[in-house]
């Protein structure tokens, strides 16, 4: 009887327990399985923070690498830089402005007798943030001024007086192009220097600048003989647009003004006429000006294929060195006027980049100026592969950091039309700038 007792009673948890025991572990595996899940979850959500947190960490060492091997770099690039100059100057008075620029002072014998020098090397390999850069004198081309106050009005570290000009007005005799903008066209088509500047660096060329104005019909296209240049011929076409003045010339004898404006001719007249932002004037004979009365016309101006990327083009002349050979053309350039000895400026150029500017000190004793060909043999000697002549004599000047360094008429130097300037950008600040101007609009 006992036994059979225990046994039911065996039988009865056996049979009834075990369902509840059944349960019972499936439910603690589902838990701990669950238990599991979050615990690899939270693991793993803790890896993916630790990894955000010590990568910024980590490339911010990088960052703080990278600057000290650029650091490295720029100085090991400006010793390298001003130990060539040292040693090409040898015995010169040298220094250095500021980073890839190098300013000489020499004088120089040619047949027994003294010509002082003042020479500037830039390197923008070694300092990207130099801009070489033309620059007139005021608003408008019909302006002059020294070219320190040109200068300093840039806040340009080394300026030098640029190209020919007419002395009653100032308005320059060659061609200027600014910021990818035709100010004026070439006259005889003298050479130019262009400046490119891309992510590259700075590149130059030297060419004979030409300019093709045309004005478009649907009868067909005029030519225009130039762009913002005084008249030589009264046969001339002549286009001019609000850089030349507030008012165009006088029409020529046999001729007349017309105002462009919106693609057609709004008025006529012999007299000047006020020119305004976006608008022409054409000075030309009456025939041509009939052609275009009552017409669409599109204006079209273009320069030497290959210059058509250029930032800036300056005109002067002539040629000094051409494919690292001496080439003076001043004949064909009709510049026979200035071929004595007199003071110079000039610019060059290497085929590496390396920029050249000089000027030379005449018409005294302690220095007797070059001739034309004397500079180019300086230019080549200096190891220019391309070298142009500026406009020289009385005009001639250099400036350096706040005072005029040759020996010019006086100490601001004579009013000039342009120069061509040489300026030192921070790039910190104008990012600050874009932000500030970014944060205005907002």
């Amino acid at each position: 009887m006992a036994s059979e007792t225990g046994e039911y009673y065996r039988g009865f948890l056996t049979n009834g327990l075990s369902p509840c025991l059944t349960d019972y572990i499936r439910q603690k595996e589902k838990q701990d399985k669950k238990l599991n899940i979050i615990m690899i979850s939270f693991v793993a959500a803790l890896l993916v923070m630790l990894i955000g947190i010590s990568k910024p960490i980590f490339a911010k060492n990088d960052n703080i690498e990278v600057k000290i091997a650029q650091d490295n770099s720029i100085i090991w690039q400006q010793k390298n830089f001003e130990e060539n100059i040292k040693n090409k100057y040898a015995g010169s008075y040298i220094q250095f402005p500021t980073r890839g620029l190098a300013h000489i002072k020499k004088t120089k014998y040619i047949n027994s007798r003294p010509v002082r020098l003042n020479i500037i090397e830039i390197n923008t390999k070694v300092n990207p943030n130099l801009k070489i850069k033309p620059q007139i004198a005021g608003e408008k081309l019909n302006s002059k001024s020294s070219v320190r106050r040109i200068a300093q009005k840039e806040d340009a570290i080394v300026a030098i007086n640029g190209g020919f000009f007419k002395p009653q007005t100032g308005v320059p005799l060659g061609a200027l192009m600014i910021d990818k903008n035709f100010l004026a066209g070439p006259i005889f088509n003298r050479v130019g220097m262009a400046i490119f500047e891309d992510d590259n660096g700075v590149s130059f060329k030297l060419e004979n600048i030409k300019l093709d104005i045309s004005l478009k019909t649907n009868e067909g296209i005029v030519k225009i003989d130039n762009f913002n240049q005084p008249r030589m011929l009264s046969v001339h076409s002549i286009l001019y647009d609000s850089n030349w003045n507030y008012k165009s010339p006088t029409a020529p004898n046999g001729g007349y003004n017309a105002l462009i404006q919106n693609k057609k001719i709004v008025k006529i007249s012999a007299n000047p006429i006020e020119i305004k932002e976006n608008e022409y004037v054409l000075s030309a004979p009456k025939k041509i000006i009939r052609k275009l009365i009552n017409k669409k016309i599109d204006i079209e101006i273009k320069s030497n294929e290959n210059l058509k990327t250029a930032n800036h083009i300056i005109g002067a002349g002539p040629y000094l060195v051409k494919d690292s050979e001496i080439y003076v053309d001043y004949k064909e350039q009709k510049l026979q006027a200035i071929s004595g000895k007199n003071p110079r400026s000039a610019v060059g150029f290497k085929n590496n980049g390396t920029f050249i500017i000089v000027t030379v000190d005449g018409r005294e004793k302690d220095s007797v100026g070059m001739t034309l060909f004397e500079l180019a043999k300086l230019m080549k000697n200096l190891g220019c592969n391309y070298a142009m002549n500026f406009d020289g004599g009385s005009s001639s000047a250099l400036y350096v950091k706040g005072k005029i360094v040759n020996s010019a008429i006086n100490k601001e130097g004579i009013a000039v039309s342009n120069a061509l300037t040489i300026s030192e950008f921070n790039p910190y600040q104008m990012q600050l700038t874009s932000i500030k101007n970014s944060e205005e609009v907002l």
